[in-house]
């Protein structure tokens, strides 16, 4: 189907599938006259500039292990994790935010052979770092301070915020420079942004050290809301915007504060009037930037791209370019506006990024993009567009010097995930050499893609074989869940293009031109390399085979200072819990007890002493010498403050071992080093407590040890309840026919059942006791006491289902609660602990007993309860609980 170019202009260039429509794209044979559009490192001009290992403090990178992440994915309790976890990345910063700008930026000298490299730098990221590059006899030099040290300059006296985005807006003029003092001519400008506030800085060459220095002029602490982009006004240079997370713009201008003597910026704010009824809460503002006139601005949001006029008191708005435009390639929900920059060839074009499309746009067509391409991106953070005789510079041949003078490229990527791709563009006219041909290629405003994108390897050492690519897969999949891959590996996390000019000294001219690439990794390594435009991509790089993600590659310090101890590794063998993963413990330990003879017994002396202390527990608690079905309401009986079901079927299920199984989950303190820390390890159990407890004795407090003390458990239930049936000479074991879940099951089933029975929850109007119940032999002590059931708040806010297969263990198991409802007591004058009673419906089990008799002790625990009560009347949630379980709080 054949329509005219503003048409064509609305389908997007590599689409799946193809199109009916003819795309603005030229590919072959027609790109002969283009030029190779695909760049390749060369691995033999990669050059290491330094490493940050002789610096411990240059980069700041974030934890390998989030705890948020770790909640997410392995606990015991489901239900609490997620809800811990999702309270935690509300507010946590993710580890991707650490790479979603450019961490490296240079800035060329405008008449010397010299560049400086900017980077955050320090234990926060809270200084910038830069150092001074020249060329001499065509070898690079790296020019540090007096001590091999990078130099540094800080954010004023009052600021240790990390830095998040640095910017610099360069001078092209030489000197003299606007009429400042000559011997410390201007050379540039800079910016650093933190959440919430940015500082400005001049950059001048000091002729005294012979060396670039950085003069900090002030900045400004924006307290209501957090700093999302900032630019540089290319018009202007001393003038600055910065754009807030509420949409509010300010405008800043150096030179009123270059000669004063305070450092706080007041700026200049924007009212600007947005006039879109299509605004949603959910949308987040992007970015903005400088157009074609010093005060007109293109500002992105999520949902829209505007162009903002200044000219006038009040700021008006025009839509450029709505999300909703993209819908028919992009239909995703969550389709949103992710980057914006300034593109070519003048300041009427920008190009901005969405999740899956670029576009290509003139602010003087609004809703009209000029080209559009689909991308495969994951989240693309960064765009910037350049200028194709940048990336084919020191060409031998000048075949394609027009296609490069004419055409632009764009950069489109994202650090985080170590993507990036290159989409070429320029004039649609046909380039041939000549006069005639260069003035009509002038003239002809028409712009078409120029091939289809092409990814681009910033890292210099990607294989794209697929050995390589496989290996890269499995590597990660190895990984924990709660570990990002990109902290394993070593991606790039900035970079910058060295000026063609400085580039040409050098090295010597390519055949088709190509770009001098300077990276910053994240193990801390300066680089740089050599780029070559070629015709197809390097798919195999022999030297980066054997590349892979190990667990113990890229871990950065945390501290300046160096490991002074002795690094000595201990091993634990974790085989029986690998079988118990892959549910075949029982095969596992019925094998190893077969070698073994069973010698798995404790020592006579050390045993005995542990059985009289289990039998000691196990008496208090009502668990006879002989087992019976009772057992389960002896459980119960022990019950008085709020414990989970999952708590209650544990305490039924150890009590219900014999006690030649018990005991061995036992040890006293002493026997522990020759038992279980043979080899040194820093491993310790708790001890057992002096009150009346069930096993596997949850209520306990950490306290220092003597070699009398019964510590453990030493070895989990599993292996004790497959060692127990081993004992009985159970012959489904080597056959892996015994399940453990199996068994839990019917244990788990068996405690929900009773506690179906005895409870009564927050959904009943009727209390439900012991004594009621008709079906189940109870033990007569249990009459009259009743129980209570409730789930907290936070687990159900959480709609997850955690009932994963077969498995035994659901969320109920673990979220579901029950205490024992306390007797009420006729006291006129409460002495003891009964004083919390009116304001507690929970039976208080005291190890200590408490008598209050004193007037002093009287008037401060009425002051509490006084306090108690009032915190009751203002807090809904406990009123509604109360009304629910038909207690009476105390106030």
């Amino acid at each position: 189907m054949e329509l005219s170019q503003e048409w064509r202009s609305f389908f997007p260039i590599g689409t799946p599938g193809g199109s009916t429509v003819a795309p603005l794209l030229l590919s072959e044979p027609t790109t002969t006259t283009l030029g190779p559009l695909k760049f390749n490192p060369d691995t033999n001009s990669l050059n290491p500039l330094f490493s940050s290992s002789v610096f411990p403090s240059l980069l700041h990178l974030p934890p390998i292990l989030s705890p948020s992440r770790f909640l997410s994915s392995h606990s015991l309790l489901p239900s609490t994790a997620s809800s811990l976890s999702s309270f935690a990345q509300n507010n946590a910063i993710s580890p991707s935010s650490y790479f979603l700008t450019n961490r490296l930026h240079l800035l060329t000298y405008p008449d010397r052979r010299t560049a400086i490299v900017f980077f955050p730098t320090g234990p926060n990221d809270d200084k910038i770092g830069f150092f001074m590059l020249s060329v001499t006899d065509s070898k690079l030099q790296v020019h540090l301070d007096g001590n091999d040290d990078i130099f540094r300059a800080e954010m004023g006296s009052s600021s240790a915020h990390r830095i998040l985005k640095i910017l610099v807006n360069p001078i092209l003029e030489p000197p003299p420079y606007s009429g400042y003092d000559s011997s410390s001519p201007v050379i540039g400008y800079l910016s650093a942004c933190t959440l919430y506030s940015v500082h400005w800085f001049i950059v001048k060459h000091s002729s005294i050290f012979d060396r670039p220095v950085m003069l900090y002029v002030g900045g400004k602490f924006f307290k209501s809301s957090s700093v999302v982009h900032a630019c540089w006004s290319p018009h202007i240079l001393e003038e600055s915007v910065v754009l807030l997370e509420s949409g509010q713009l300010f405008l800043f201008d150096l030179e009123s504060h270059y000669h004063g003597s305070s450092t706080s910026f007041k700026g200049t704010r924007l009212k600007v009037l947005w006039n879109d009824s299509g605004y949603c809460s959910d949308c987040v503002w992007v970015s903005c930037e400088f157009s074609w006139h010093p005060r007109i601005l293109v500002v992105a949001r999520s949902d829209a791209v505007f162009l903002v006029d200044l000219r006038s008191k009040e700021c008006n708005a025009s839509c450029l370019m709505k999300i909703d435009m993209l819908r028919m390639y992009a239909p995703s929900e969550i389709e949103q506006f992710l980057a914006l920059s300034k593109a070519g060839p003048n300041h009427f074009f920008c190009a901005v990024a969405s999740s899956s499309l670029l576009l290509l746009i003139d602010v003087r067509k609004p809703m009209m993009p000029v080209l559009q391409w689909m991308h495969n991106i994951d989240e693309p953070c960064y765009v910037t567009v350049l200028s194709l005789s940048t990336l084919r510079s020191n060409s031998r041949e000048d075949a394609f010097k027009l296609a490069s003078e004419s055409g632009y490229c764009i950069i489109l990527g994202s650090f985080w995930n170590c993507e990036f791709n290159l989409f070429c563009y320029g004039p649609e006219l046909p380039f041939r050499k000549g006069y005639i041909a260069s003035k009509l290629s002038n003239i002809n405003k028409a712009f078409c893609a120029w091939e289809l994108p092409s990814d681009i390897d910033l890292s210099g050492c990607k294989c794209h074989c697929g050995d390589c690519l496989l290996r890269e897969e499995l590597s990660k999949d190895a990984l924990p869940e709660w570990i990002d891959w990109q902290l394993k590996k070593e991606i790039v996390l900035g970079f910058g293009i060295l000026s063609s000019d400085l580039a040409a000294l050098l090295c010597e001219s390519d055949e088709n031109g190509g770009f001098t690439l300077i990276r910053l990794l994240s193990s801390g390594k300066f680089e740089l390399q050599r780029y070559h435009a070629c015709w197809a991509p390097t798919r195999n790089l022999d030297h980066c085979h054997k590349e892979e993600l190990w667990l113990d590659k890229h871990l950065h310090p945390f501290s300046e200072e160096e490991y002074k101890f002795p690094k000595r590794f201990h091993h634990l063998k974790l085989a029986y819990l690998q079988a118990y993963v892959g549910d075949s413990l029982s095969k596992l330990l019925h094998r190893k007890l077969e070698k073994s003879h069973m010698q798995t017994r404790q020592k006579e002396s050390y045993a005995s002493k542990v059985h009289e202390f289990l039998c000691e527990k196990l008496n208090a608690c009502g668990f006879g010498r002989l087992r019976s079905s009772a057992a389960t309401a002896a459980v119960f009986k022990d019950i008085k403050p709020p414990t989970s079901l999952h708590e209650v079927a544990l305490r039924r299920l150890w009590a219900d071992l014999p006690m030649e199984v018990l005991k061995l989950a036992f040890l006293n303190y002493s026997q522990c080093p020759q038992v279980v820390n043979k080899h040194k390890i820093a491993l310790d159990f708790l001890a057992l407590p002096d009150l009346p407890q069930l096993p596997p004795f949850f209520l306990r407090k950490s306290s220092h040890h003597n070699n009398d003390d019964i510590v453990g458990p030493v070895r989990p239930f599993p292996f004790l309840l497959v060692l127990n049936e081993f004992y009985n000479g159970c012959s489904n074991l080597e056959d892996d026919e015994f399940s453990i879940e199996a068994e839990l099951g019917l244990k788990y089933n068996e405690v929900m059942k009773v506690a179906s029975n005895i409870t009564v929850s927050t959904d009943c109007s009727t209390e439900i006791s012991l004594s009621d119940d008709q079906e189940e032999a109870w033990d007569g002590s249990l009459k009259g006491k009743s129980f209570f059931s409730y789930r907290p708040m936070a687990f159900n806010c959480c709609a997850q289902d955690f009932v994963t297969g077969d498995s035994v263990y659901s969320a109920e198991i673990y979220d579901t609660f029950i205490f024992h409802v306390r007797k009420s007591r006729e006291q006129t004058k409460p002495l003891g602990q009964e004083v919390f009673d009116d304001h507690c419906p929970v039976e208080l089990s005291l190890h200590a007993p408490l008598e209050i008799s004193e007037p002093q002790g009287l008037k401060a625990c009425n002051l509490l309860k006084k306090h108690m009560s009032k915190w009751e009347q203002h807090f809904d949630l406990y009123k509604e609980f109360c009304i629910q379980s038909r207690f009476e709080s105390g106030s």
